[in-house]
């Protein structure tokens, strides 16, 4: 078997709209396609002695067993990899079920489709299932646990740990959308101008001199201190020198720390000698500059978390450790510590499993043991130096237990160190008692301190920490950080739709973002370039704080890749579905193609607008799978599509006695004459109008008034800065060029009848063939390039695609001379010289039409002909 591709889809997609983490590998199973499963002998049993757990996989049986009893019918290795890659997900502690196998539309080659959780984890799954299976196949034996400790390894490198993870979950709860923006904790939340940024449980709004105080132990002793806040006595040293006279400053017992360190790194506890001390400062002095020496606080170790100046959860934390039994070595008893279900590695579970680390075994012999040490019966033995849980410690929540002086002191100390998230170490014999009758003491303030303890406690209740950081960032009822976002999709119409639509939010006063197949565009700069209808290149809008607008062209080839950038979107269109890229991707028939761009009113959210073409068949069929809002557009405004959703109230534009007219319910409201709004050209573009129909609407539904969408309507010229490669029609002087991003037989088509209608003496062609189109959408091209042109020059694209130069200037060549065999055809292959050509033989009242589709780089040569010729110089074509 061999995997062709492994795809990762990370939102709404062609497999499905709800379940945006989907791993979409493309398997061909090569000479197994001819050996299903009943077929293989032991296949079976070798399978289920691997995976006696996969008989919980009902499959289509639906029941528990059932996919063992399609192993035992026969079925084919594709869909063996895919329960093969689901199981070892849910083995490594990630449980996953959705999974879809599906033929690829060439012989023994299969989409295989498995949702994941980690994007690295589903592709290795992918990687595995395949060697898993095969190594079944021929009986060889395979180690498993490799595997899934990989696995585990990967989550935790890439997952967001769990303090990030559960602001993220509430915000999802709750409709805010978010971006990952780098590979650890740095998160946004909502889009555009409405968004704000976590970064683990610090957020957008913590005061940077808050965590600068908080990580900056010396400064925060001293604040407190002066605001008699009970702290510790302590020393602040930078000499091993000043050790000495510190020690017998503070007194032991002590502990030494870093100044300015985290996460209990270079920490030393319950020091009672001079000698423990000076490991101690060196421990201390691997980590920070300077050390702190400081009175060493017995009694029981508490975390308060207090969010926007409220304390909302507090926690009993214990270090690892285990108790004798007279029995076991420590070694065992840590073995046995460790069975506990709740255990796990890393974050995984609610608890992490202690490791027996350097650090670990220099605290045993501290206490003088060894790992082999028989550990006497009822002796609590301290393994870590600090109570982390991912250090394998426990968590008590004590919320309900802590004193009202307590309260008022933790909550008084995150105003005082001015952090909106902040977690507060308290030493004491009982949270329950003030501080100052039991002599504890505040041993450090933590900005940005880890949930975990709190979400998930030992004992006790948990406490939904994130939702409070959530309310903070997000305080209106309602508020999802979200802005406007309309998607576009078609086959042909949605760069010039896009565009359209972009110019009327901007003539409104929004600050728009949006993408097209030439680049994308903040507030009318071009600040990437080339075909950006993906994912990444929405995404790049989305993350733009100055956008509060997006308009997002949205192609199949971003949708197959890696499905849409965004959850949902408030105006979903679709211009129509014509035969376009067939044969690619699995993507074989008209019907599937449709179906891809049914991604996009699909998820469209319930107050919104999908935007259909009530003239094309398939688009109109998409209304069957919308949650929203319904809206309309038509040529002809006799369509009884049309005139049935406007009988129930519904809003549709239409073409009607040469006015562009928006429809609510059967009540008209004309916005112009067709032949008045420029991007018509007095109306002989028809496709155009096709164009500005769903753009009206659009605009209404987003509350864009009638007169302003007649403004920009007005101002929106077809012109290379406004609609680059979309009928640019550059005047010289004995000729005309029209260039057009026309690519495949419908956009021909649109464009035939547009030039039908203007004069010339002859009318040249410049076409190509098209590397990703199947031959018969080449030949076609070159039949309609047939009827349309005099004159014809056969160019080729910069990116063959696949397919020889030579290949595809045959198939448009055959195309044409099948029906016309006596035009007139040159073939020049540099698109440059195809147009030098074209213009050093131009004669009087000549038009020559360009279909380009690296419009750029066609448009800087047109301008500099334009410029020779304003200039009075001759044309050069060298």
């Amino acid at each position: 078997m061999k995997i062709r591709t492994i795809n990762a889809m990370k939102g709404p997609n062609y497999w499905s709209v709800r379940r945006h983490k989907l791993i979409v590998m493309v398997l061909d199973l090569q000479g197994m396609e001819d050996r299903p499963s009943n077929k293989i002998p032991g296949f079976s049993d070798r399978l289920k002695a691997l995976f006696p757990s996969m008989y919980s996989h009902r499959c289509s049986e639906g029941c528990e067993g059932g996919f063992f009893m399609r192993v035992d019918e026969g079925t084919w290795m594709g869909h063996v990899v895919e329960h093969i890659a689901l199981e070892i997900q849910t083995m490594a502690g990630m449980d996953t079920g959705f999974g879809r196998t599906r033929d690829y539309g060439e012989h023994g080659v299969y989409n295989v489709v498995f949702s994941y959780l980690e994007e690295s984890v589903g592709r290795y799954a992918a990687k595995a299932s395949v060697a898993i299976c095969e190594a079944l196949i021929v009986g060889e034996n395979y180690d498993l646990d490799e595997d899934l400790q990989k696995m585990r390894e990967l989550r935790e490198e890439d997952r967001l740990g769990p303090s990030t993870g559960s602001i993220i979950e509430e915000a999802e709860s709750r409709g805010i959308p978010w971006i990952r923006l780098n590979k650890y904790s740095l998160c946004q939340l909502g889009y555009g101008a409405n968004q704000k940024r976590i970064q683990a449980t610090v957020t957008s709004e913590t005061s940077s001199i808050g965590v600068e105080l908080a990580c900056d132990k010396e400064d925060t002793k001293h604040l407190l201190e002066q605001a008699e806040v009970e702290v510790p006595k302590g020393e602040i040293i930078s000499k091993e020198s000043s050790l000495k006279e510190a020690c017998d400053y503070v007194g032991y017992p002590l502990v030494i720390k870093p100044i300015d360190g985290n996460h209990g790194r270079g920490i030393t506890v319950d020091i009672n000698t001079y000698d423990h001390a000076l490991k101690g400062y060196h421990e201390a002095k691997e980590v920070s500059r300077r050390v702190i020496v400081e009175k060493y606080i017995t009694g029981e170790d508490f975390r308060l978390l207090v969010i926007n100046n409220v304390l909302v959860a507090a926690a009993k934390r214990t270090p690892a450790h285990v108790i004798g039994n007279g029995k076991n070595t420590i070694e065992e008893l840590v073995a046995e510590v460790n069975k506990d279900p709740r255990r796990g590695y890393g974050h995984e579970k609610e608890l992490t499993a202690i490791t027996i680390n350097n650090l670990t075994q220099t605290i045993i012999a501290d206490a003088g043991y060894t790992v082999a040490s028989v550990l006497p019966e009822g002796e609590r033995l301290i393994l870590k130096d600090t109570a982390n849980l991912s250090t394998g410690g426990t968590a008590e929540d004590v919320t309900d237990r802590v004193h009202p002086a307590n309260v008022s002191m933790v909550e008084r100390i995150s105003k005082i160190i001015d952090l909106d998230i902040c977690g507060i170490d308290i030493m004491a014999s009982a949270i329950s008692k003030p501080l100052s009758k039991t002599g504890g003491a505040v041993l450090e303030v933590n900005a940005g301190p880890g949930f975990r303890m709190h979400l998930a406690p030992t004992t006790g209740l948990p406490r939904n920490v994130a939702a409070p950081v959530v309310d903070k960032l997000f305080p209106q009822s309602g508020d999802t950080g979200k802005i406007p976002i309309v998607a576009i999709t078609g086959t042909n119409g949605k760069t010039t739709t896009s565009r359209l639509i972009a110019h009327i939010a901007k003539m409104r006063g929004f600050r728009v973002g949006y993408t097209t197949s030439d680049g994308v565009y903040i507030q009318n700069r071009l600040l990437m370039k080339g075909d950006c209808t993906g994912p990444q290149s929405a995404e790049f809008v989305l993350k733009d704080p100055t956008v509060n607008f997006a308009v997002l062209e949205c192609a199949r080839g971003g949708m197959l890749r890696a499905g849409l950038a965004f959850p949902s979107c408030d105006v979903g269109i679709v211009t129509n579905v014509s035969a376009d890229h067939l044969g690619l991707k699995g993507i074989h028939t008209i019907e599937q193609l449709a179906r891809v761009k049914g991604v996009v009113p699909e998820t469209v959210a319930p107050d919104g607008y999908a935007i259909l073409n009530a003239d094309d068949d398939l688009v109109y069929a998409m209304r069957k799978g919308i949650q929203s809002n319904l809206a309309l557009f038509s040529m002809d405004e006799e369509n009884p599509r049309i005139m049935a959703l406007q009988r129930k109230g519904g809003i549709t534009a239409i073409y009607e006695n040469g006015y562009v007219t928006l429809c609510k319910g059967t009540w008209k409201m004309r916005i112009m004459k067709a032949e008045n709004i420029p991007l018509t050209y007095g109306g002989k573009a028809k496709f155009m109008i096709q164009n500005i129909l769903p753009a009206i609407i659009a605009a209404n539904v987003r509350g864009i008034s009638i007169e302003d969408t007649k403004a920009a309507l007005e101002t929106f010229i077809p012109s290379a800065s406004q609609t680059p490669g979309r009928l640019n029609l550059f005047k010289f002087n004995k000729f005309q060029m029209l260039l057009d991003y026309a690519h495949n037989p419908a956009g021909m088509r649109a464009l035939q009848k547009f030039t039908n209608q203007l004069d010339a003496t002859v009318k040249v062609g410049i076409v190509a063939g098209i590397g990703d189109r199947r031959e018969e959408d080449n030949m076609e091209i070159g039949r309609i390039a047939g009827e349309m042109f005099d004159e014809i020059i056969i160019r080729q694209d910069k990116q063959l695609r696949g397919k020889t130069e030579q290949e595809l200037i045959k198939m448009v060549k055959d195309g044409i001379l099948k029906d016309f065999p006596k035009k007139k055809i040159t073939v020049i292959p540099s698109e440059k010289e195809a147009i030098h050509y074209a213009v050093d033989n131009a004669i009087e009242g000549t038009l020559i039409v360009l279909c380009s589709d690296v419009v750029p780089d066609a448009l800087d040569l047109v301008k500099d002909l334009k410029k020779k010729e304003a200039e009075g110089k001759r044309f050069i074509t060298n």
